[in-house]
């Protein structure tokens, strides 16, 4: 428990819900202490217009609303992308990735206000407790930490959203909970996700009727369009730079906030932040990337997670594409063999720490020839490959065609030369072979 009597100044994680709330109320009195909001805006799109309003009338001193959607793509989601990054294989990572873009955000404001303490709402079961903590400790060592929830006196005075709901009534709170939503979630510009409450069954369909209107970033794939659409992705060492669709000017203009930064043989080319929200929107009109899973989370216990990821599921698989005819084998196996690793330290909370920075190096040396495009059909969920193209292909038709060659031309791949290769290869195969018998 922190040293209420060392605090002076606090800086909460504050998103107007009931839970930071009463959370930011509960640190002014229990500490006696100064107490900044902090909220990150990392693409969640939730209604932050009084929101600072709120804050200051909750009892907070400042209210720092944080525009971070550009750097979340740029300096997160798609350095993530690179690596090919997915945990447990299904999991994009989408809220683990933003922990760090906004436990960054929050170190930095706590530094301007000079805070002693930064303090956090979640809870002691679960990941986001593990990744603010060791964020800020890589960031800021000399800060201290406040998990209320970790705390058995907080624990004892709000055991349910009833007793929190009664505080919150009691001390004038502006809040508007319900009971009836049996799931939390959690959105980002990345993805959303729900857990909890009906979920927590994994037996529990949350496809069905009564789960409809559950879902915010996409429809279902019985529920897209019967029409497929084309889509040509443009690479850049590694990195998406460009779309080019029907009706991307439709697109932009619905989307408000995203702007051409110019154009390339009939590509519209976008900032990171730009080309994550035009394929959110052309994946979730397709019912593109739902997932269901149960995770190991770090602190010990399964988890199940119901997940919507339309544009970096599009983003990921173009990716690989572009890298399976532009990368080396060895160099590929070389990263790939580092996917797990990348993506647990990503889930646990390591985006900081140096071993994630030296894996990045190296997906960052390995991205150097990842350039050219991608064509995709969307339909119904799927994302069927329709070609690709690089001026750094690898791919030599010449030598993979089973045609021979024409005349005149000399042969680009001597079959002849497979029969000593597979000899040599074979050769430890038929040594444990005879060694197989002799002990037999």
């Amino acid at each position: 428990m922190s040293d209420a009597s060392n605090i002076n100044k606090i800086v909460v994680a504050y998103s107007g819900g009931l839970d930071t709330s009463v959370l930011l109320t509960w640190l002014k009195e229990t500490y006696q202490a100064e107490v900044i909001a902090y909220c990150a805006d990392v693409g969640q799109e939730e209604e932050l217009d009084g929101l600072e309003e709120k804050a200051l009338s909750t009892g907070a001193s400042q209210c720092f609303i944080d525009d971070l959607k550009s750097e979340f793509a740029a300096d997160y989601i798609f350095p993530m992308v690179q690596a090919e990054a997915i945990y447990e294989g299904q999991y994009l990572l989408g809220t683990s990735i933003a922990r760090p873009c906004i436990s960054k955000g929050m170190v930095r404001v706590a530094r301007e206000v000079g805070a002693d303490a930064i303090a956090h709402g979640a809870t002691g079961k679960g990941n986001d407790q593990v990744r603010f903590e060791l964020s800020t400790n890589a960031l800021a060592p000399d800060i201290e930490m406040i998990a209320p929830w970790r705390q058995q006196r907080f624990r004892d005075q709000f055991p349910g959203r009833k007793e929190m709901i009664k505080y919150a009534e009691a001390n004038n709170i502006p809040i508007q909970a319900s009971m009836k939503k049996s799931y939390s979630m959690d959105r980002n510009l990345l993805h959303i996700s729900f857990e909890s409450g009906i979920l927590e069954d994994v037996w529990y369909d949350a496809t069905g009727e009564a789960d409809r209107d559950m879902y915010v970033l996409s429809v279902s794939p019985e529920e897209a369009p019967d029409t497929p659409q084309m889509l040509q992705m443009l690479f850049e060492k590694g990195n998406c730079i460009g779309l080019m669709t029907e009706g991307m000017d439709e697109i932009l203009d619905k989307l408000g906030d995203v702007k051409a930064t110019g154009a390339q043989d009939g590509y519209t080319l976008l900032d990171p932040y730009g080309v994550m929200r035009v394929l959110n929107f052309l994946g979730g009109k397709h019912g593109i990337g739902r997932i269901d899973m149960v995770e190991n989370r770090f602190v010990g216990m399964k988890s199940r997670g119901i997940y919507e990821t339309p544009g970096g599921t599009i983003l990921m698989a173009g990716h690989r594409q572009m890298e399976s005819l532009t990368m080396d084998r060895e160099v590929m196996r070389v990263r790939d063999g580092l996917i797990p690793k990348y993506a647990e330290l990503v889930y646990n909370g390591f985006w900081f720490a140096p071993e994630r920075d030296a894996i990045q190096a190296l997906v960052t040396e390995s991205q150097k020839m990842v350039s050219g495009e991608v064509r995709f059909k969307l339909y119904k969920g799927n994302m069927i490959t329709a070609g690709r193209r690089s001026p750094n292909s690898l791919y030599d038709e010449d030598i993979a065609s089973m045609e021979g060659a024409e005349e005149g031309k000399e042969e680009a791949y001597n079959q002849d030369d497979a029969t000593g290769f597979i000899r040599l290869n074979g050769l430890r195969l038929k040594n444990e072979a005879r060694r197989a018998e002799r002990n037999s």
